[in-house]
């Protein structure tokens, strides 16, 4: 009698279809991570925003409304804490302000960019001690110095001047876009430069040719921190300058009553104050994503 064998094709279908089960286990676990993840990032941005969010809402509003208490989350909204701030003659201010902040910051590149160059493609001796020399100065406390700056400009008679804040926006920034760009010259790979050096490109050749279109993007989002410390420093223009040369933060105070009620026109000044940054972040995007993305912030 013949014996007919079978084989166990229904375990060999189970086994081989563990593996995919698992996968199929594991993909869904991380998709639902990931969502979690998601929500969880859209939340504290939320968080991180509302201040901004509630600061525009509030310009909108009467004065009243702005100082009631429990707050007021629907109101009509009004233009006349704006036309109010434009009437205090900001003009001044916001041109003070772009002249000590595009100045400034134009200087700081112009001599970051060699700094930089010398300190991580053709390092010097005691590379270290120099540009620990430079993130040093950021150490000393501003207050600790303005009384001898504020001596040093009244004697050359430079008080209310805004070359004065160019001057000292620029050392001020400095050290921080060394540092900066630093990162920035030393991704680019050394086989672009021994091209340059073969192809009889000299120093400034090769700097402006080669290196400055490669680090671009990290000259753009050096150029956009700089700019933002620069028209939110609020320290030395407040001690140095009066009525010529003050700036954006000046007048953002000079909102400020002793009586009565002021924060919505200071909401609105506030937001007159930002749109300049805001407006610069939103043009340099792209630049400043990719820069940051070389290495210039860990």
């Amino acid at each position: 009698m013949a014996t007919t064998l079978t084989s166990p094709t229904p375990a060999r279908g189970a086994a081989g279809n563990a593996p995919t089960a698992g996968r199929q286990r594991r993909r869904s676990g991380g998709s639902a991570s990931g969502s979690l993840l998601t929500i969880l990032t859209w939340l504290l941005a939320l968080v991180f925003f509302a201040p901004v969010l509630w600061m525009v809402s509030t310009s909108f509003k009467q004065e009243n409304a702005a100082a009631s208490t429990p707050p007021t989350f629907f109101f009509e909204p009004t233009f006349e804490q704006y036309a109010a701030v434009l009437a205090q003659n900001a003009g001044p201010y916001f041109a003070n302000s772009l002249i000590a902040t595009g100045v400034s910051t134009l200087l700081v590149i112009v001599l970051a960019v060699p700094a930089s160059y010398a300190l991580s493609i053709r390092p010097v001796k005691k590379t270290s001690d120099v540009l620990f020399f430079f993130i040093s100065t950021k150490m000393l406390p501003v207050v600790a110095v303005i009384m001898p700056i504020y001596v040093i400009s009244g004697r050359l008679h430079v008080l209310d001047n805004v070359w004065t804040l160019v001057i000292l926006y620029t050392s001020m920034n400095l050290p921080i876009a060394v540092w900066m760009m630093r990162s920035f010259f030393q991704e680019v790979p050394g086989e672009v430069l021994e091209a340059a050096q073969m192809d009889g490109a000299g120093l400034m050749k090769t700097l402006r040719s080669v290196l400055i279109p490669m680090v671009t993007p990290g000259i753009a989002a050096t150029a956009l921190i700089c700019v933002i410390f620069s028209w939110n420093e609020f320290f030395f223009a407040l001690n140095l300058t009066a009525a010529k040369a003050a700036t954006v933060p000046v007048f953002l105070m000079g909102t400020m009553t002793s009586e009565g009620l002021f924060l919505a026109k200071l909401s609105a000044a506030s937001v007159l104050a930002s749109l300049p940054v805001v407006l610069a972040g939103w043009a340099a995007q792209k630049q400043l994503v990719r820069g940051l993305s070389m290495g210039a912030v860990k």
